[in-house]
């Protein structure tokens, strides 16, 4: 499909509140989409409520994605809509620093289920509309983060390496289809990801992070154009080639020194 054939239609974004998903909103409502927007916080209807400024319909949907029953009430006010989604993109995440026997399990499986469950369920109820009609596109958040063992961010990184290879893998399964993944991976990005995730006095926590602006924008027209994968930044180009090339115990070495409790202030 090219960029230009697809007719403006129905974009959703998940975790669009704040950061990267409610910049990839921005893009979509730029282009002339109408919005279902979705996260887990009442701040997704103060984002609603700015994303009307571009003139298009928006649609705010206050759920938690990280369960099946989450997803389906997103499900059921798309449905209600009367509408196809045109484009999904699926940002919803959930980030956790410190050692992993330190992590309260709770918090660790939210990550998992935020990250994992929720997402795919999210892609097969959808990608399913979408086959049947035979267009349509999706970009998942994935991160550079997926290339490498996460010494405490273990349980996040996993869900992100995992979130990298579902989307070449379902991208190959729906090659035939008329319907596209893509695969945003971003680096570290100046969102409420490293508060949220207690990672504020950790290294890359107080590191110069990227604009979620302008890596928004990578990712959606990555996603326009149809492209499999986009790392965002030449230094996040750099760092997944260089990972790619590594053993991975050296790598977990070197992901201590950024993300060790502490390590910021070092």
């Amino acid at each position: 499909m090219d960029r230009n054939e697809l007719s403006k239609g129905l974009a959703v974004i998940t975790g669009a509140s704040t950061g990267i998903g409610y910049e990839l909103a921005k893009c979509a409502a730029r282009e002339g989409y109408d919005l279902i927007i979705a996260a887990d916080e009442t701040r997704i209807q103060q984002a609603a409520a700015s994303l009307k400024e571009f003139g298009t319909s928006v649609q705010a949907i206050e759920t938690d994605l990280s369960t099946e029953d989450g997803v389906d009430r997103l499900m059921e006010a798309i449905e209600a809509s009367g509408r196809s989604v045109d484009l999904l993109m699926a940002n919803a995440g959930r980030g956790l620093g410190k050692g992993f026997l330190d992590q309260d399990f709770g918090e660790a499986r939210k990550v998992v289920d935020t990250n994992i469950v929720g997402t795919i369920y999210l892609i097969q109820q959808i990608g399913n509309l979408m086959r049947s009609r035979g267009e349509g596109r999706i970009l998942l958040t994935g991160s550079i983060a997926g290339f490498m063992p996460g010494s405490y961010q273990a349980v996040y990184n996993g869900t992100k390496a995992f979130i990298n290879s579902f989307s070449f893998a379902l991208r190959e399964e729906l090659k035939d289809t008329g319907v596209t993944v893509s695969c945003l991976m971003p680096g570290a990005t100046d969102t409420e990801f490293f508060r949220r995730a207690d990672l504020l006095d950790t290294s890359v926590g107080q590191a110069k992070k990227d604009d979620p602006a302008e890596v928004a924008q990578i990712g959606f027209d990555a996603m326009m154009d149809g492209e499999g994968d986009v790392v965002s930044g030449w230094k996040n180009r750099l760092q997944a080639a260089v990972a790619n090339m590594t053993p991975a115990s050296i790598l977990a070495h070197q992901h201590a020194k950024m993300a060790e409790p502490g390590s910021g202030n070092k």
